[in-house]
């Protein structure tokens, strides 16, 4: 059993709740419990720092906040005598006191207010006075916000929690579950995500970090890819024999690159151009209807050079 953290946990549940409904929740903390730093965590910082989602920044403008509190001293006859605003109160001046206003907003204008308050009633000069008092603040914040960042990560955060979809012809779900679930829990023991196919061969895939969702997506889309004609891959020759060489493409799936197509020139033998172990570029030129796959090394050399060159790839010399 692969064991994880709590933050993982709490990550793959996240993950799992932005797949569902396509919103995505940043949540920001703070271990102090003034009102200052409270409001912070509505702010900039961790949607900045949380980066990108599907190329899409999680925050493009500066957001702060700020508390101000509230004391006031009544006469005999129940009067207003006198009143002081404060600016970023703490947890005794907000239990003693006799107002919390929070105010939140950007340097255009406010875009979130809440107001505690133990009096019957704030006259409008009072709240005037909070509302310019909380702006100044803010504005400072701001300030000193965008001076730690001022503009969100070009990246998605390495802690966020990562979600990606991909599609597999249906056929192939029975080879990546496996007998017995072995071939998926393997994948989930080696990547550490978690992985949920859907009938339609839609498979879900929950990572805690960019690595481990590259390698769930690299082992997934390797034993469900399907080679085509005309394309150029990659792989390892596995064995050579008098008549070519057989190369893996994808695991589990390899075709011949008969002897004729390992160069543009005449060849004698085989381990002349390719030896067991290597890895060689090959396309596929054709498929037949037992489903046997005919690969070109000679085909795939011309293609990449005349791609990287944009000339006509030179012949090979005679080995």
């Amino acid at each position: 059993m692969t064991e994880i953290t709590m933050v993982e946990a709490v990550n793959l549940a996240l993950a799992k709740a932005m797949a569902e409904d396509n919103r995505v929740r940043v949540l920001g903390e703070d271990v102090a419990t003034d009102g200052g730093v409270f409001r912070a965590t509505v702010g900039l910082l961790e949607r900045f720092g949380s980066g990108r989602v599907r190329d899409t920044p999680l925050a493009e403008t500066a957001i702060a906040g700020i508390s101000v509190g509230l004391v006031t001293e009544y006469g005999e006859d129940r009067q207003l005598k006198r009143y002081e605003l404060l600016t970023d109160i703490i947890g005794s001046e907000d239990h003693f006191g006799d107002m919390d206003f929070k105010l939140c907003g950007t340097d255009h204008g406010v875009t979130g207010f809440q107001l505690d308050l133990k009096l019957p009633g704030v006259s409008h000069k009072i709240m005037a006075e909070a509302i310019q008092q909380a702006k100044e603040a803010r504005t400072r914040i701001l300030e000193i916000m965008r001076g730690v960042l001022d503009k969100p990560r070009p990246q998605l955060s390495s802690y966020a929690p990562r979600i990606e979809t991909i599609k597999i012809n249906p056929e192939k779900i029975g080879a990546l579950i496996g007998p017995g679930g072995k071939t998926i829990k393997g994948i989930v023991a080696e990547t550490g995500a978690e992985i949920n196919i859907e009938d339609d061969g839609s498979v879900h895939i929950y990572a805690t970090s960019g690595e481990s969702m590259a390698r769930a997506k690299q082992i997934i889309g390797g034993m469900t890819r399907e080679i085509e004609i005309g394309e150029t891959y990659q792989g390892r020759v596995v064995s050579t024999k008098e008549f070519g060489a057989f190369v893996e493409v994808f695991p589990g799936k390899d075709g011949l690159v008969h002897i004729s197509e390992l160069a543009d020139f005449r060849v004698k033998r085989t381990e002349d151009i390719v030896k067991a172990g290597d890895m060689v570029w090959v396309k596929c030129i054709g498929i037949d209807d037992k489903g046997r796959v005919k690969l070109s090394r000679k085909a795939a050399l011309k293609e990449r050079a005349e791609a990287e060159t944009g000339q006509p790839a030179p012949t090979e010399q005679v080995r």
